[in-house]
């Protein structure tokens, strides 16, 4: 529903299930929802098949509703639709009527998106399929590949919905986007589409165990290896193999036991056969291992294969089965000799060496034997002994030898060796000694035991028998023993043979028919069993038949025990040589229902062995033990046997394989569980390929049996056999074990079929093919490969030969290396045979060979690059840089090649210390092969250690293992490529540096020297010490709060001096990267050194430095912005450094500057604060050394040394002379050091230039210290320092350079202060090296950058001698927004030689700040003057307020009437209200007190100017070539002569005071002036000359000027004489006009440009003619009055705008005139180029012209480098 102006109604009325014909009536409600009552008017349906009421008014109150009926009348089975219109008071609304017929329609969604699926995996998604309409639908779905659908087709009921299940079932890996078409309807004729996507992946699986990860796709010799180490014999061991799951996808796997068709069974299982990889997870597949051959390395092979098959993981098992190591600590124990009734013991230690415990058995019956142990069986723990006690009771005087088996399980039995020697009264045998075994088993394998000793003796003596080094005998016949030989003397006698524990356990004789030696004595049966006996009826005694064997009659004595019931009549017996001897044996039991068992012991030995006195001690035989193993019982027939509680550990025993007709062992361990002996008799079916022993026994209670089991497989199939056990001789009691034996040759499986492929190969060169060979069998084989001598050179295989363990693949390599351009087949063969202990079993005869067929072809090839020449450019030493290097081969066969590199350096180094530097080269790999037409790119990564030029010459060379043909050699090296770079450090340098704040009045030049620039930027461009790069990048790297550097270099920053409370000192620097490599830069204070520890491990102790530095970072005295930053090659940094003066005294930081992989330089900041009203002079240094001079000067230069006063009030200094009067006197009272200023002046922040003569004695280095006295503050102690030199020894390496030494600084500023828009186009000016009386010029320019704002600058000197030396014009000026302005710098050497180092500066004014302060300043004096006049009136009535200027303190206010003292009350301590008043009154006066404007703060610039002055001859001398390029000033000596004598005269008496000289100096000479005034009064001559030079005239220059003395310049040498007039330009008439250029002088000021009037053209030409009269004049008198009448005419004339129409040369001779006139005077009476005054005319006429051009080019008026104009002249 909805609501429509307040009403609810529904939005349709819809028709559902009615039939055509009928009429269906639904009904519409209406509902008025607003608060007042609605009036509704409707309209009926257009259509004739809707009806209702017919329309009327309808009032609805709130609330209530009205129903409307709608009837539908319809004749035909469609569909209508119509619409009931309604109208309210507040607007239309319309209710849609329509009819619905039934029609089939499914829903479900358009788009289905499926899980992302595993190639041959599947995922599912369902789908609801809904069926909206009300017919039964019938559905079948059209569904693409890859997609199942569950259920396909179906009846879907009205209004019903289904699930339906898809199945998503890749078979590739790939986006499907497929649509599913869904035929539904009666007939399907309707259908609906479904867009199915899935996307399918391979899984990706990584298989792996905890020690070795590997991927797990690949060849069986690349497979993943689970290897389960060492394994306990019966013990299982189970591990876990992971199988990583990298994929999007899950991944069901099956686990596959690899197949073996030669496998009994398998030592390795799993029991997940079937496992699921989550996507990217892992799983873990457990694989247990249960070995049981002992001393076998079991392999088997698992396969991991996902689902679809497509591939397979090989995963390969190996494990070691150990067994137990059981041994003796002796195999022999000798009981000695005893008496018969007593016994002996002695202990022996078993010891299991291994981990793995020992079931042991000793096969003794204890208690019939005459040897009786502790312990008859038991388990050794691993690594455990165990200590047996052995007790010898015989019961005969005879010998007793008895060898006992120590039966093992899972082990080869141990055999022990127990003899004892028993001794009656009357039977006293030779005692029996070990050494008496090693020679018997020598005779008894030479066959001389069965000879009784009488006989061997007698033989011996008659040198039949023979003894051997060991004391044997032996018989050297040969046709009895020995073989026939040629030579029987090198024949050996026969030894004891070694022979195996298994074959002298069995071949006995007794369980086998085989024996190795034939017995001595025997018996004709070995078991008896008197089955079931009763205590009454005993049974009957069986035959006993013992056969000597022997040469020799013998003694046998039985050894029964007394209380056991089996005994053997007789007890003893002698039996002749050959014959035999009958027993019996007894049974006679004492219990009912018991098991009895025994063996029987009997030993036999030669009867005249029982004296002692009728044996040798070296020929002796001893006694032969024979056992009888008897067993009964005494259950009654129909009684129960003991029923039997035992444990058999092999039900099932399989053999290992051997070769056919080979024996094989194994072991059964049989347990008695139970407290009844376990009497056991073993039944074998078939003797012939089985073997037991022992097959009767008993088993007591809680102690075992070991069964050793032998076979003999024959050749075929697996052979089973089955053995019986009767257990309590009960046929109730079986016990079957089942045995497995199979042999099989030798056999190996080789990989394609016998055949393998070679690549073509380059001729010399080997290529290698892995080639897999597996042992099929369950036998370790060893193998050897065979090759022909014709082929050995072309094919070999490693390994040649080898051990390849049961079911194990063994991956080879093949090598094949062809000489000729060829193909071959080759053939070697592979021989296999068994081992044996580890080694070839060659005497087992079952030796099996297999061929194989190798297929190759030879042919050439050679390797070339992409690019001959590598240039890295430039690498920052101690990185690196890399680039590829591209090998190609375009040949048919793949390559192998080993690169090699030849390292060059050039640059600045020693051949000696670089020739042991390591290559900085490294190759990613330098040998390797590359496959035919491919390439393969090689890392290059280059690591320079030094600053040098590297380049690599890279040669390569092709790997022949096996060249036959030195034709076809390919093994020299041949040229590849070049690779060059250059190892760089980062370089940083100081380009400009400037000053502001308290340290503006310090210039470039001094900033340079006081933060030494010039040794910084020497430092920065030096290579780095190892110890600066320890650490490479700014650290942390000290605890210390002065953390130590490693960098060798310390330079001072020395900030200057200024008064506490100014402003910072601020020092702007402008750093350069001029390096190739950008440089990371940070300047670290200690604190950006220092470790951060806690507050806990802070000591708390600091000293004086500690607090001085504290105080220092804490108050940020010292600072640098930025403090660290990088710049990229050619990137330029300002740094701000300022020193704040907060606190009085001398700060110092140590800062260091660190350069990543680069330079470590200490900066030593320093910064002196003074008081306020001390004087204070700052001193950079406590040394000063003078410019080398030579020795012998005549006139050495004049030097400079700085005073800088950094105070606020003026400093006056006085250099103490006496240690240079000391120097004086010890260098023959020569002067080597003179002050020329020993005592000055130096206002506040002014650097004062104090003069000093160095002239050196000799040719050595003179040092004084000289101490400054300054007035009011400390005296300084400065050491002077000067070097003299023999310029005949320097020759050429005369120190004659400019001054001040060049130094990186730029001439021009690079460096804008901050809001600086005035800018010089040079801050230095060197003139070099001039001549005495030199002139020179030069131009700079003032530019004004601003584009708003005028300027106002003003030169000024920091010294008053500036002005003696230089010159500037213009002197001041106004520069307007974007103007430049040129200004010419003249300077003139004085007479003496001199260094020059003069400072300018220029004061830079806002224009506008200028002005304002001028208007301020003129009404400050407006109001001054007005107070002064002005005066105050108190009227209480009066509230006007009146100001006082200030002009000095708060207290300098001007009144002009003062007013009385106030009248004193009595009280002195109180103040009358008056007063206080006034006090108030004068408060409020002061704080209208108008201060006096302060000017502005102007902006300056430093013009630095150096230059050295030479004397004539020197410089003729050293700059011969420079001379005729100076200009000598020489009207410019007399008046410094002048000054220069008359300072001598003033300072003789200073200099050297009469005082001084002693008194006989005095008496000299005083009379020899006498002597000498005498004469010259008594001289009349003398008197006359004095009275001619009185009326001498004054002389004309013409009066000296002689042409043979005169020496003409080159210049001069072809001039003419002229005269002024003739030198002046002619009258031209059409070049007169407004425009016409003025070119001032050197000598006269600038002429003003402001109008004073029109002058006409006539009078112009008045002016002209009046001038050339004025030249023609010739009379001194004449020509001045003429020049004086013109000069009062003309002058208004001349300074006139209009005066500007004159031509230049005019323009310049009527100046003259006006400002020169006595100059011009001169000139014009004598006008000859050689006088001075014509020389500087010219020169100052020429050097004009040359600055106009320059001012010219530089405005844009003129182009020098334009192309001169060639005018043709007429014919």
């Amino acid at each position: 529903k909805r609501q429509c102006f307040g009403l609810e109604v529904a939005e349709s009325v819809v028709w559902y299930n009615w039939e055509p014909g009928l009429e269906s009536t639904k009904h519409l409600t209406l509902k008025n929802v607003h608060m007042k009552t609605q009036k509704i008017k409707y309209r009926t349906p257009s259509s004739k098949y809707f009806r209702t009421l017919f329309p009327h008014m309808i009032f609805l109150s709130p609330g209530a509703s009205y129903t409307l009926p709608i009837t539908l009348i319809s004749l035909d089975k469609k569909e209508y639709e119509d619409t009931l219109d309604f109208e309210t008071t507040e607007g239309l609304f319309s209710v849609r009527l329509r009819t619905y017929l039934p029609r089939y329609s499914l829903v479900f969604p358009e788009k289905v998106c499926l899980p992302l699926c595993a190639v041959f995996d599947s995922t599912e998604a369902s789908l609801c399929m809904h069926n909206t309409s009300e017919l039964l639908t019938e559905y079948s779905w059209n569904i693409p590949d890859s997609f199942h659908m569950v259920p396909s087709s179906g009846v879907l009921a009205p209004k019903a919905e289904c699930k339906i299940r898809i199945i998503f079932r890749p078979q590739t890996a790939k986006v499907h986007d497929q649509i599913a078409t869904c035929f539904f309807g009666t007939n399907k004729e309707f259908q609906k589409s479904l867009h199915l996507e899935g996307i399918s992946k391979f899984p990706y699986l990584l298989l792996s165990d905890l020690r070795n990860p590997s991927e797990a796709w690949g060849y069986e010799d690349e497979k993943s290896v689970l290897s389960f180490g060492h394994v306990a014999v019966g013990s299982m061991v189970e591990k876990h193999v992971e199988i990583t799951n990298l994929s999007l996808v899950k991944a069901p796997i099956n686990i596959e036991h690899a197949p073996n068709q030669s496998r009994l069974a398998s030592a390795f299982s799993c029991d997940t056969k079937q496992a699921v990889v989550p996507a990217n997870g892992k799983v873990w597949i457990p694989i247990q291992f249960k070995p049981q051959t002992v001393g076998v390395l079991e392999v088997d092979y698992f396969h991991i294969i996902p689902a679809g098959s497509l591939t397979k993981s090989v995963l390969k098992v190996s494990g070691f089965c150990k067994g137990p190591s059981v041994h003796f600590s002796n195999t022999m124990v000798n009981f000695g000799l005893i008496s018969l009734g007593e016994s002996c013991v002695h202990t022996l230690e078993i010891m299991n060496k291994s981990d793995v415990p020992a079931y042991f058995l000793l096969d003794i019956d204890c208690n019939e034997s005459v040897f009786r142990v502790s312990q008859r069986c038991g388990v050794l723990p691993g690594q455990t002994p165990l200590t047996l006690q052995w007790t010898f009771h015989p019961t005969n005087p005879i010998n007793y030898y008895r060898r006992v088996t120590c039966l093992i399980h899972h082990q080869d039995p141990l055999f022990l060796d127990l003899i004892g020697t028993c001794h009656s009264d009357l039977v006293q045998p030779a005692v029996l000694q070990p050494r008496h075994l090693s020679l018997y088993r020598s005779h008894l394998a030479r066959g001389l035991s069965f000879y009784p000793p009488d006989l061997l003796k007698n033989m011996e003596t008659q040198k039949k028998l023979q003894r051997d080094a060991d004391g044997a005998l032996f018989l050297p016949s040969e046709e009895t023993f020995f073989p026939p030989s040629e030579d029987f003397t090198d024949t050996p006698p026969i030894s004891f043979p070694d022979i195996e524990q298994m074959v002298e356990y069995f071949d006995d004789g007794i369980s086998s028919d085989i024996t190795m030696f034939s017995p001595h004595v025997s018996t004709d049966v070995y078991q008896y069993d008197f089955g079931s006996c009763t205590l009454s009826c005993l049974a009957e005694p069986l035959p006993l038949c013992l056969t000597n064997h022997t040469k020799g009659k013998i003694t046998l004595a039985w050894t029964c025990s007394p209380d056991s019931p089996f005994s053997v009549t007789p007890a003893t017996a002698e039996i002749p040589p050959l014959k035999s001897t009958a027993f019996r044996v007894t049974f006679k039991p004492t219990k009912l229902h018991t098991l009895y068992w025994a063996e029987l012991e009997a030993f036999a030995c030669y009867r005249m062995q029982n004296n002692f006195r009728n044996m040798k001690d070296d020929i002796f035989h001893p006694p032969w033990c024979v056992t009888v193993q008897v067993s009964g019982n005494t259950f009654q027939a129909g009684q129960e046997h003991f029923i039997p509680c035992y444990h058999l550990d092999s039900p099932t025993l399989t053999f290992p394989v051997v070769n056919p007709m080979e024996t094989a062992y194994r072991s059964m361990l049989l347990q008695n569980m139970g407290d009844c002996p376990l009497l056991f008799d073993l039944e074998i079916k078939n003797f012939k390929a089985v073997w037991v022993k022992p097959t009767m026994g008993l088993v007591m209670p809680g102690c075992h049996q070991i069964f050793t089991v032998r076979t003999i497989p024959l050749e075929g199939k697996v052979r089973k056999h089955t053995i019986s056990i009767r257990l309590n001789s009960s046929d109730r009691h079986m016990q079957e074990v089942t045995l497995y034996s199979h042999s099989k040759r030798p056999l190996l499986s080789l990989e394609g079929n016998g055949n393998i492929f070679f690549k073509p190969t380059c001729i010399g060169v080997s290529s290698e093919r892995r080639y897999t060979i597996k042992n099929v069998t369950q036998m370790m084989l060893y193998f050897q490969w065979c090759i022909s001598n014709v082929d050995a050179h072309l094919l070999s295989v490693v390994p040649t030969a080898g051990v390849i363990h049961p079911n194990e693949s063994l991956a080879q390599t093949w090598s094949f290396s062809p000489w000729q351009e060829k193909k071959y087949l080759i053939k070697p063969r592979v021989f296999i045979w068994t081992t044996k202990g580890g080694q070839p079993d060659v005497t087992s005869g079952s030796i099996t060979h297999l061929s194989l067929r190798v297929i190759g072809e030879g042919t050439r090839g050679s390797i070339s690059v992409e690019c001959k020449y590598l240039n890295l450019g430039n690498v920052l030493i101690g990185s690196f840089k890399s680039c590829d290097l591209v090998l190609l081969n375009s040949g048919s066969c793949s390559l192998d090649f080993v690169l090699s590199v030849e390292q060059e350096l050039a640059g600045p180094c020693d051949p000696e210390d670089v020739a042991s530097d390591p290559l900085a080269l490294e190759l990613e790999f330098s040998r390797g092969t590359i496959a035919a037409r491919s390439r393969i790119i090689i890392r290059l990564t280059t690591r320079p250690a030094r600053s040098l030029h590297y380049s690599w010459q890279i040669n390569y060379q092709i790997l022949t293992p096996k060249v036959l043909d030195s034709s076809h050699s390919t093994e020299e090296l041949q040229p590849l490529c070049s690779v060059s770079v250059d190892g760089v450090y980062p370089r940083l340098c100081i380009s400009d540096a400037r000053t502001a704040g308290s340290a503006n009045g310090i210039s470039k030049l001094q900033q340079w020297r006081l933060f030494s620039l010039e040794m910084l930027n020497t430092y920065l461009e030096r290579d780095p010490t190892p110890l600066e790069l320890i650490h490479k990048v700014p650290t942390r790297y000290s605890v210390r709060r002065c953390p130590s550097v490693y960098t060798p270099v310390m330079l001072d920053f020395n900030f200057g001096a200024a008064s506490v409370g100014s402003e910072p000192s601020e020092f702007l620097l402008l750093m350069e990267n001029k390096g190739m490599v950008p440089a990371h830069w940070a300047f670290l204070f200690p604190t950006d050194l220092k470790i951060e520890l806690e507050y806990w491990a802070e000591s708390g102790e600091f000293d004086c430095c500690d607090l001085h530095q504290m105080k220092i970072q804490d108050n940020k005295l010292f600072s640098v912005a930025p403090k660290l930053g990088c710049l990229h090659p050619g990137q330029q940094q300002s740094l701000q450094l300022l020193y704040r003066h907060e606190f009085v005294g001398t700060d110092r930081l140590p800062v260091l500057l660190k350069l990543s992989e680069g330079r470590e330089i200490l900066l030593n900041f320093v910064g002196v604060t003074v008081e306020k009203q001390k004087p204070y002079i700052h001193f950079i240094s406590n040394k000063h050394t003078f410019a080398p001079v030579g020795i012998g000067t005549l006139k050495p230069p004049k030097q400079i040394y700085e005073l800088y006063n950094g105070g606020l009030v003026p400093v006056t200094y006085e250099i103490q002379l006496d240690p240079l009067y000391q120097l004086q006197q010890n260098n023959f009272n020569h002067k080597v050091i003179q002050c020329l200023c020993p005592k000055g002046e130096i206002p506040p922040g002014v650097t004062a230039h104090l003069e000093w003569i160095f002239s050196p004695l000799e040719a050595r280095t003179y040092s004084v210290d000289i101490p400054i006295h300054i007035e009011g503050g400390n005296m300084a102690l400065i050491t002077f320092t000067g070097i003299g030199f023999d310029e005949r020894v320097l020759g050429d390496a005369v120190p004659l350079s400019n001054f001040p030494p060049a130094v990186t600084a730029s001439n021009s500023q690079k460096l804008p202060l901050p809001g600086q828009t005035v800018f010089l186009s040079e801050e230095r000016i060197s003139f070099g090296n001039i001549p005495v009386y030199g002139k020179c010029s030069r131009v700079i320019f003032l530019n004004n950058n601003s584009e708003h704002d005028a300027i106002s600058f003003s030169w000024h000197t920091t010294s008053k001698h500036v002005n003696k030396y230089l010159k500037l014009r213009p002197v001041s000026g106004v520069l307007e927004p974007g103007e430049h302005i040129h200004c010419i710098i003249t300077i003139q050497a004085s007479g003496k030689p001199s260094f020059y180092k003069l400072d300018l500066v220029c004061e830079i004014y806002q224009w506008r700040a200028l002005k304002k302060f001028e208007k301020n300043i003129q009404q400050w004096e407006n109001e001054k003057q007005k107070q002064v006049l002005e005066f105050t009136i108190t009227d209480k009535n009066l509230h006007q307020h009146c100001y006082c200027l200030k002009s000095g303190g708060a207290d300098s206010s001007v009144h002009k009437y003062k007013t009385l003292p106030p009248i004193k009350t009595s009280l002195a301590g109180k103040k009358s209200a008056e007063q206080r008043r006034w006090e108030r009154r004068k408060e409020q006066n002061t704080a209208r007190v108008l201060s006096r404007p302060q000017p502005p703060k102007p902006f300056l610039l430093h013009l630095g100017i150096t230059a050295r002055s030479h004397s004539m001859e020197e410089f003729q001398d050293n700059f011969l070539l420079d001379f005729q390029k100076q200009y000598i000033y020489r009207s410019s000596g007399g008046e410094e002569e002048e000054e220069e004598k008359k300072k001598k005269k003033e300072d003789i008496p200073s200099q050297q005071p009469l005082a001084l000289a002693t008194t006989q100096e005095r008496e000299v000479i005083t009379d020899i002036l006498s002597t000498v005034i005498r004469s010259l009064l008594d001289n009349s001559q003398f008197h006359e000359a004095i009275l001619e030079s009185l009326a001498e005239p004054i002389p004309y220059f013409s009066m000296f000027w002689s042409e043979e003395k005169v020496h003409k310049s080159p210049w001069q040498a072809g001039a003419e004489e002229q005269s002024p007039v003739e030198m002046l330009p002619a009258r031209v008439e059409e070049e007169k006009g407004d425009n016409a250029m003025l070119i001032p002088n050197a000598m006269s000021p600038a002429v003003s440009t402001e109008e004073v009037g029109e002058v006409e053209n006539e009078e112009v030409g008045e002016v002209e003619n009046e001038v050339l009269e004025i030249l023609r004049v010739k009379d001194e008198q004449d020509l001045k009055e003429k020049i004086k009448q013109f000069s009062e005419k003309k002058l208004r004339i001349v300074n006139s705008t209009k005066g500007m129409n004159l031509q230049w040369g005019w323009r310049w001779v009527v100046s003259n005139l006006l400002h020169h006139q006595d100059d011009f005077v001169l000139i014009s009476v004598s006008a000859s180029p050689s006088k001075p005054e014509f020389c500087n005319l010219v020169q100052s006429i020429l050097e004009n012209i040359l600055q106009n051009i320059t001012v010219e080019a530089s405005r844009g008026e003129v182009v020098l480098t334009s192309r001169p104009r060639v005018i043709a002249l007429p014919p």
